[in-house]
């Protein structure tokens, strides 16, 4: 794409204030986007009740996976649009899907009230936050690419997943202190009509109009301003379809992001009832890596773009395939939440580095005019077909495997092992693969 020269383009009036206000929607989102996780088990107790709870639960992680399967095609919807009429409207639609689908889940009256239409229903709201969060996260990262100055591109983009931890940390604290205030089955109980599980949704109802209007005074990135020609739909559809290789390679390297994440946070709660650890103990264990999470981000970002992404890739991925195994060996072998702790931060430091420098390598491998698309598709897929699926995944190891708690780490192994092999691809010679292209044409 032609671009214009940048000293006739409007420029960012404050990068801080552009990144707090891009965050601050996706912190909404993925705060309401992780509560259905979080609560996974009270969500199961109330909307898809069984013979047994390890059923039940995994018709609750099932639709959580489920909804997710919409990030793809929210990727695909939305990505065009973004790169169609800008960054900041694309942000704002997005916004307004996940309230709305959070809403839904929020008041939708449980199996006892309205039987089978209660799952259906809660299915509905976690379809409308998947096609939402297919091209948020997306598009927030490819924003602080565009506002990053030059050289800290990994630095800026960073910030995207960092502000997804406060999220966690919000959500994992409501739940503790709900856990303290009233233990035990009296969390699922009614006060006054409402189910205390309910309480962290209305939370994040209340706040939707406050995140409306940071995101409503959120700047156009002057990348995309000064674009001569914006494509459209169908250009972007074609051009996401000729680059697929670079999408799948994506996905492959964004894929142990994924997998990490949800298992040291969505998955958590579950892990630590099947050690026999207590909710609150767990909960405050998650909020803890949720803090070191939003550290290491940064510091992933910043490291790779002093030394490259490539080195920081391999390094982190091939740590977590030699490790994975025999940390949750030592962890399942007489668990305490001492020993969650130890376990769960090594993964936030895999995660948190790996996630800030992979984050600045998708950006950097997607032709600039179908940024948001092709770098939305491959972390939607990434985060669709592997990541929210590690709960139900690492549940279904657990039982074939005749109850070896150190079985989920063959899944983030899967993920390491895929990461390795697509950095080495895409990195081959020094270069991106866009680079080796642009080069040969």
């Amino acid at each position: 794409m032609s671009q214009s020269s940048s000293s006739q383009v409007p420029q960012i009036k404050s990068r801080l204030g552009a990144i707090l206000r891009a965050t601050s929607g996706n912190f909404l989102e993925q705060f309401d986007f992780f509560l259905f996780g979080f609560y996974a088990q009270d969500i199961a107790k109330a909307f898809f009740p069984a013979q047994n709870e390890t059923a039940a639960l995994l018709n609750a992680y099932g639709v959580f996976w489920l909804g997710a399967l919409m990030r793809p095609v929210g990727a695909i919807v939305l990505g065009s649009y973004i790169d169609r009429i800008g960054r900041r409207q694309g942000l704002i639609v997005t916004l307004a899907l996940m309230a709305l689908g959070t809403v839904v889940i929020a008041f939708c009256p449980g199996y006892a009230a309205i039987g089978i239409a209660a799952p259906i229903i809660v299915l509905i709201g976690r379809l409308i936050q998947g096609f939402s969060a297919g091209v948020e996260l997306g598009g927030v990262s490819v924003y602080l690419s565009e506002i990053a100055t030059p050289g800290n591109r990994g630095f800026y983009t960073s910030f995207q997943s960092s502000s997804q931890q406060v999220a966690i940390f919000v959500a994992a604290i409501i739940g503790y202190l709900l856990r303290e205030v009233m233990p035990g089955d009296t969390f699922l109980y009614a006060i006054g009509g409402v189910a205390k599980w309910r309480i962290p949704f209305f939370v994040g109802c209340i706040i939707i109009p406050v995140i409306f209007m940071l995101r409503r005074s959120l700047e156009e990135t002057p990348a995309f301003l000064a674009m001569k020609k914006h494509p459209t739909p169908s250009e972007v559809f074609a051009s996401a379809i000729e680059n697929w290789r670079i999408v799948i390679l994506g996905m492959m390297i964004a894929v142990l992001t994924t997998t990490t994440f949800y298992f040291i946070t969505v998955y958590a709660p579950g892990f630590g009832k099947e050690l026999h650890l207590s909710a609150s103990g767990t909960l405050l264990v998650t909020l803890l890596v949720a803090v070191t999470n939003f550290i290491w981000n940064p510091v992933g970002g910043a490291l790779s773009d002093r030394i490259g992404r490539k080195p920081v890739l391999i390094a982190i991925a091939s740590l977590s395939f030699v490790t994975a195994y025999p940390a949750l060996s030592w962890l399942a072998h007489e668990p305490t939440l001492g020993k969650l702790l130890a376990v769960q931060m090594m993964f936030s430091f895999y995660f948190g580095v790996y996630s800030g420098t992979m984050l600045g390598c998708l950006v950097e491998i997607v032709p600039a005019h179908v940024r948001t698309t092709c770098f939305s598709i491959a972390f939607a897929l990434a985060a669709g077909i592997f990541g929210t699926s590690t709960p139900f995944v690492a549940t279904k190891l657990i039982s074939m495997t005749g109850g070896d708690k150190a079985s989920p780490a063959y899944w983030l192994m899967f993920g390491a092992a895929l990461g390795i092999i697509a950095a080495l691809i895409v990195y081959r010679g020094g270069q991106t693969i866009e680079q080796r292209e642009t080069v040969a044409a």
